[in-house]
């Protein structure tokens, strides 16, 4: 049997024409022994990231048991030859872990990144009625990382450029960009079979002389053969196929050409051609009975090596240039370390060249792998490595220049905040925040987001929020102004936000007010460049009930009846043998949980039966694209330098927008910085109701600097008026409210963090505590220090982290990861911590039972709150202005 792999496969990504998911396709192709695979989805490249990071997955999955097998075979081994008479269990297990190590792949698993593309017969600027519409079908394959990129680029402007109806690319972008490609001549929607079948065998002779001369030995001609075998399908597709297969085999000897086989793969498995029907139908908008519809041939399932060689055994080399091809590809990343974009910083401060005089690479390998206080804080080879991940010297000296502006404009914000001079603990906590963005390589990320608030502010007339999430754990933030919550005061930890221990970018979620976002997205653009800015692709899939209203449809299946079904697909699923557990909502559990629904797949009624059958098949499916809320990318380059991107249309001005083709979950692993851009109603409200008192009363109120010791506006909580207020409107939080008669800010964030499932139990114990109705207990006495203003319960996971250092002697980065473990419910990673934290805690005196006790709490809550301090602004205007 030849050996083959598959060059010529779409992903569910060639959106409601492919019905398979990636992990299934790479799946099937590792345990049908075949070397690779490529991703050649239609026009885009939207797949190729979880793609990418599947194989990815799959071959560190492969070597770390190649690996663990080995280990026990050494070790196996030893104990053998140390046994002068081995017991024959041991013989059969050496020889058990000897066959399971031969069977496993001897080189890692290939997955070649291309795109069928569309080429615009006439050009790409072309857009005039039929002819323009679409294109003739290519595929193209990256060899190396400069092909990637090449690749990139033509996606990319086929869509920003030559969009019409479908993306469009053209000979003259092939030109440009065809170093580092790979091109083969498609399926019979290619130029070259669609000119043979036009009787035209000039232009099949000129067609192929320009690629042959553009690819020169990276140009190969496909042979594909789907021959239908039920009778509702597309019967003349073989016949064309075979007619066109015998132009090919001439022209390839006569040019001297090499021929490869394909499969035009859709779906994965010979089972999912009826559900991939009725994706067409969908697509097509058709009735699953239209006699006049799109068929396809119900032979495109991703066929195993047996298969195409038994489609092909008279073409033996057409399946062994497959594998020519793959042994081509070679193995690249298309992760990238972050890419910070430049901010201009101004010339009265320095310029780049002066810090280039001025220090020293000794000076910089000092600075960046020593802690704030100039200590030696790790080995030099691990140095080395830290230089290496930051771009080298010469990046180094970059993010010094930004560190040292970053740090400067800091100072000058600490004072406003703080006072001349600053305490100790500031200048520490500053000092230490300012070293882990410096040394992880992020002062320009900090420096670009003050300067768009700050234009915000003083130059758009738009209102910024206070600040949200992790990035209110940090006092550069605080100084700079991006947030206006002092972290110092209310224990917020620098750590939850940049964790030392771990490099990740920073997130900071910004809101604006809703009208105001756009204004400073505009001014982001103008600033960066309109090349350089782009917004997050979302994909959106078929959910449960989406994928039965779709499937319903197309079968004609009565309305009332889809109706019914829907109706019957629960909103929780309870785990059958673990009550505190619920399952993933999907047709498979709900039929498990609903008598119904399983009466409905097992039904006499082939519509009803079939109805649910291929709902289970396209439940998942991706369905369409969307445009992130608020994620914005800003790149120092050409996006499309690093990332494909596509169009879509903006919402608010009609314009097309740019929107990178890998979604939010990935795309910072490719080294793009992304922001998040918030519109918040709250802030417009609050924006209008200053503007109506200036207007009625001639009063100027400065929202960032209200009074939250006001005591009118806790008069407002106290009696539970809050309607309209963020998070603090629902019935059940506005008769704790009036229970807990709050009289502090910090009892506010805490009715915050409590009032949600879980937590929640905790709020009467809360209450009676505060009104000294039950004792204000600690565990430990230290904890009071931590816990004081939480009436001794633990409410944050701030707190957790503080303790953690405190009783058990946790690391800065041990107690985040502490956390990150708690919230995520990461059980092996708190197995890991928890004797670490008891020895830690004993060896500092305390109880094990106690440390034991306390452990316990934590892992039953572990809830992180951030403050709302916009809300106390909207109640502060609602008490001191009700009218306005």
């Amino acid at each position: 049997m030849q050996d083959f792999v598959h060059l010529h496969v779409h992903s569910q990504y060639s959106i409601l024409d492919g019905q398979a998911s990636i992990q299934r396709l790479v799946d099937k192709a590792i345990a049908d022994g075949q070397r690779g695979i490529a991703l050649t989805d239609h026009g885009n490249m939207f797949g190729v990231k979880e793609f990418w990071n599947y194989v990815k997955k799959k071959n560190g999955a492969r070597r770390d048991k190649i690996k663990e097998v080995s280990k026990a075979i050494a070790k196996l081994q030893e104990e053998v030859d140390a046994e002068p008479n081995t017991s024959e269990e041991k013989l059969t297990e050496l020889a058990r872990l000897k066959a399971e190590l031969d069977a496993l792949p001897k080189e890692e698993f290939k997955g070649i990144i291309g795109c069928e593309v569309y080429v615009a017969r006439r050009g790409l600027h072309f857009k005039e009625g039929k002819p323009d519409q679409s294109g003739y079908h290519l595929i193209l394959l990256a060899k190396n990382t400069k092909g990637y990129h090449n690749l990139i680029k033509i996606v990319s402007k086929a869509w920003t450029e030559g969009f019409y109806m479908r993306p469009r690319t053209d000979r003259a972008e092939l030109e440009k960009y065809h170093e580092g490609l790979i091109c083969c001549s498609a399926c019979l929607g290619g130029e070259i079979p669609r000119k043979i079948q036009a009787g035209d065998m000039a232009a099949v002779e000129e067609a192929i002389q320009w690629h042959k001369n553009l690819f020169k030995e990276d140009y190969y001609l496909e042979l594909q053969l789907h021959k239908a075998t039920v009778e509702r399908a597309n019967h003349d597709t073989y016949k064309e196929q075979r007619a066109v297969n015998e132009q090919l085999i001439a022209l390839a000897a006569k040019h001297n050409i090499k021929l490869i086989c394909t499969n035009d793969v859709h779906f994965v498995d010979e089972e999912h051609a009826e559900a991939h029907d009725r994706l067409i139908c969908l697509s097509t908008s058709k009735d699953l009975d239209d006699p006049k519809r799109m068929l396809y041939s119900k032979q495109e399932w991703m066929k195993t090596r047996a298969e195409m060689n038994a489609i092909f055994e008279d073409m033996p080399e057409a399946l062994s240039n497959t594998i020519e091809i793959c042994n081509k590809v070679e193995s690249y990343s298309i992760d990238h370390s972050p890419i910070m974009p430049n901010f201009e910083i101004p010339a009265e401060f320095g310029t780049e060249e002066e810090y280039r005089a001025r220090l020293s690479e000794e000076d910089l390998f000092n600075e960046f792998t020593r802690d704030e206080n100039g200590n030696v804080v790790m080995e030099e080879s691990e140095a080395h490595k830290k230089i290496e991940k930051l771009g080298g010297y010469d990046k180094l000296y970059r993010i010094k220049f930004e560190a040292d502006y970053l740090a400067h404009l800091t100072m000058i914000g600490a004072k406003k905040r703080y006072g001349d001079p600053l305490s100790q603990e500031v200048e520490e906590r500053l000092k230490f925040e300012l070293h882990i963005m410096k040394t992880m390589g992020f002062p320009g990320y900090f420096l670009i987001v003050q300067d768009f608030i700050s234009a915000a502010r003083e130059q758009l007339d738009v209102s910024v929020g206070p600040g949200r999430g992790s990035a209110a754990g940090s006092a550069v933030a605080y100084c700079l102004g991006i947030t206006q919550i002092d972290p110092i005061k209310y224990d917020l930890l620098f750590e939850r936000f940049l964790n030392p221990d771990r490099i990740s970018l920073p997130d900071i979620d910004i809101d604006f007010d809703d009208d105001g976002r756009g204004r400073v997205l505009n001014w982001v653009t103008q600033k960066y460049g309109k090349e350089k800015v782009a917004h997050i692709i979302t994909y959106g899939t078929m959910a449960t009930k989406m994928a039965l209203k779709d499937v319903a449809r197309v079968q004609k299946l009565p309305l009332a009846e889809s109706d019914r079904l829907c109706k019957l697909v629960p909103d929780r699923i309870q785990d059958p043998n673990d009550k505190d557990k619920t399952l993933k909502i999907n047709l498979k559990n709900a039929i498990s949980a609903v008598p119904e629904l399983k009466a409905a797949e097992e039904s006499a009624d082939p519509i009803m039966h079939d109805t649910i059958k291929y709902a289970k098949m396209v439940e998942g499916n991706v369905r369409g694209t969307g445009v992130h809320a608020c994620g914005t990318i800003i790149c120092r380059d050409d996006i499309t330098d690093w990332v494909p991107v596509s169009t879509a249309d903006d919402k608010e001005t009609g314009e097309k927008m740019l929107v990178t083709q890998y979604e939010g979950a990935v795309i910072e692993d490719t080294g793009l910085i992304k922001m998040d851009f918030l519109g918040l109603k709250t802030l417009s409200i609050i924006k209008d109701a200053v503007a109506n008192v200036k207007a009625t009363r001639g009063v100027e109120i400065d929202i960032d600097n209200i009074s939250i010791e006001d005591p009118a506006t806790y008069k407002l909580y106290c009696e539970g008026r809050t309607v309209g207020t963020f998070q603090f409107e629902s019935p059940g939080m506005q008769k704790y409210l009036r229970e807990l008669k709050p009289s502090t800010f910090e009892d506010l964030i805490a009715m915050n963090a409590l009032y949600r499932p879980g937590p929640m139990d905790y709020i009467p114990d809360f209450i009676d505590r505060k009104h000294g109705r039950k004792p204000i207990e600690y565990d430990i006495d230290l904890m009071e220090k931590y816990l004081k203003d939480t009436y001794g319960i633990t409410v944050y996971q701030e707190q957790v982290m503080l303790l953690s250092r405190l009783l058990g002697g946790f690391t800065r980065g041990e107690s985040d990861t502490l956390r990150k473990a708690m919230g995520k419910k990461i059980k092996s990673k708190l197995d890991e911590l928890k004797p670490k934290f008891i020895n830690g805690g004993q060896s500092n005196g305390h109880d094990p039972q106690v440390l034991e006790k306390i452990w316990a709490d934590w892992e039953k809550f572990a809830s992180y709150a951030f403050n709302k301090s916009h809300a106390t602004c909207y109640s502060w205007c609602l008490r001191h202005h009700p009218p306005e």
